[in-house]
């Protein structure tokens, strides 16, 4: 359950790893900056937001990133030209975490990394993403190879097939022209579209690394913030409780990076993914795996001693 019998790719972006066989590294978290009804933004337009809260946020992930060993990154959202230089210029000005941009149309996208490539940061960007709806994928993968970007994302997704088999498809055909790109790291979204059909992506992701061997995840907060009723209903105790067991679960059920939404969620979703970390290593050793010994794991990070004892053991066997 826990082995591919392909070899994993292993993304690096920045200082962090990510990717491989299940349970050797804890999942890249993505978390998002500046979405809509962000508390941090004054005024859209004018790119005005609260600076100081901003950079508050960033040193909570910095932290967390330091004392569990999970990776992670920033989506900067930002829908034109004006907010993606002036989010950007303050990101880097902030922290050395690697980022992405997080925009709706390809023009946008491209003006994104038309500004990673002016600003030579090529090596900390993720570029999200290249989708199923694009329509001019070949255009795109050609001025993305041109402008030095070595990180993407492709966004699989069939419309005629809504099951974990059209993810598996369309990423089949995506793949033809974004591998022309020879891009460092392609890792792919498998696309929640809802809390119970996140089940779907999982499957997806379980698919695409047994054929493609590909760094594979999904966005839980997706499913877990269009679950309106969770918090409107049920309050914010139950939300927390939900969104955290989607990321959980989502770590141990073959995903190599998770876009776990607004900031404020970053303490409990650090919480619930260093914990299933620390469970898919152990499970996956139950199949045979080696324990990971990497001190950035949750694992050892978090239970040196446990992980001691297991790693004695193994080497007793």
């Amino acid at each position: 359950m826990f082995r591919f019998k392909k070899p994993q790719e292993v993304c690096r972006i920045g200082e962090f790893a990510f990717g491989g066989q299940p349970g050797e590294r804890p999942p890249l978290l993505v978390a998002n900056m500046f979405q809509r009804g962000d508390k941090l933004l004054h005024d859209r337009k004018a790119a005005d937001f609260d600076r100081a809260a901003a950079t508050a946020r960033i040193r909570v992930l910095e932290q967390m990133v330091a004392e569990t060993g999970i990776p992670a990154l920033v989506g900067l959202v930002a829908p034109g030209l004006h907010e993606i230089q002036a989010y950007t210029d303050f990101y880097l000005s902030t922290t050395d975490l690697p980022f992405g941009i997080d925009t709706w149309t390809q023009q946008a996208r491209l003006q994104a990394a038309q500004q990673i490539a002016e600003l030579g940061v090529q090596d900390r960007f993720l570029y999200n993403s290249i989708t199923a709806w694009d329509k001019d994928i070949p255009g795109q993968v050609a001025q993305l190879k041109d402008l030095g970007i070595k990180h993407v994302v492709i966004q699989a997704f069939d419309m005629e097939d809504k099951h974990a088999s059209g993810r598996v498809k369309s990423l089949r055909a995506l793949l033809a022209e974004v591998e022309k790109g020879g891009f460092d790291s392609i890792i792919v979204d498998t696309t929640v579209m809802n809390l119970p059909a996140t089940s779907i992506s999982l499957t997806a992701n379980r698919l695409i690394k047994e054929e493609f061997g590909l760094p594979a995840g999904l966005a839980p907060a997706n499913a877990s913030y269009m679950w309106k009723d969770a918090l409107t209903k049920f309050g914010k105790d139950f939300f927390r409780g939900a969104d955290a067991a989607v990321h959980a679960i989502a770590t141990v059920l073959w995903s190599d990076w998770l876009i776990y939404g607004p900031m404020s969620g970053t303490e409990r979703v650090f919480a619930a993914v260093a914990a299933a970390s620390t469970l898919l290593a152990v499970l996956a050793s139950e199949e045979g795996a080696p324990l990971p010994t990497g001190a950035q794991h949750p694992f050892n990070r978090l239970f040196s001693k446990e992980a001691q004892q297991l790693l004695e053991e193994e080497g007793r066997r």
